[in-house]
C-alpha cells in the first residue's frame, strides 16, 4: 500500500464513511470460514442455472459482502456436511 492509499483510507475514515461491525466475533467467524473454504478449491463443476437465481445469488452475496461463487461454495459445502436442511413444511388440512 502506497502513502495516498494510506492517506485515502485516513481521510475515508475521518469523514465518517466507515462503522464498527455490529458482532465483530460472528463477523470474523463467517470471513475465516469462507476464507479457508474458498482456499481448498481443488475441483471445478459447471451448472446451468437461472438467470434470476444468479441474479438472487449475487444479491445475497453483496448483502454478505462476499463474491458470488464463494457464497455458492459455502452453501453447496454446508448442505452436503448437513450444516444446512430444508425447512420442512408444516402440514395445513384443507377444510371441506
Amino acid at each position: 500500500m502506497n502513502k495516498n492509499e494510506e492517506n485515502e483510507i485516513v481521510k475515508s475514515v475521518e469523514n465518517g464513511e466507515w462503522s464498527s461491525v455490529s458482532d465483530f466475533e460472528r463477523m470474523k467467524e463467517k470471513l475465516v470460514s469462507a476464507a479457508s473454504e474458498t482456499a481448498l478449491k481443488d475441483y471445478r463443476i459447471n451448472v446451468r442455472i437461472s438467470k434470476r437465481d444468479v441474479e438472487a445469488l449475487k444479491t445475497k452475496a453483496l448483502e454478505e459482502g462476499i463474491p458470488y461463487q464463494t457464497l455458492v461454495t459455502s452453501i453447496l459445502h454446508k448442505y452436503v456436511t448437513g450444516r444446512m436442511v430444508e425447512k420442512k413444511k408444516k402440514f395445513r388440512p384443507v377444510k371441506h
